[in-house]
């Protein structure tokens, strides 16, 4: 599985990269988190709000920090 988290790096990206790692090592998942600040490539999936967490390709969050126990259910399934 591989997860995205896209934004510029403000507190808010960081803390929703924060918590969906949190996510991953308390599931024990094999997830890997990715952090991609890139502009062209944020606006290329079409995403107008930051944060914004993409699993295995697909956006799942925009524009809000998820708490420990929604990450932990977008990893889930």
């Amino acid at each position: 599985m591989k997860i995205e988290i896209f934004g510029s790096g403000c507190p808010r990206c960081k803390q929703t990269e924060k918590i969906m790692k949190m996510a991953v090592e308390e599931l024990d998942s094999d997830a890997i988190v990715e952090k991609v600040t890139d502009m062209m490539v944020i606006m290329e999936k079409g995403i107008v709000s930051t944060p914004a967490v993409a699993v295995d390709g697909k956006i799942v969050i925009s524009g809000k920090i998820p708490s420990l126990d929604e990450a932990k259910r977008l990893i889930k399934g």
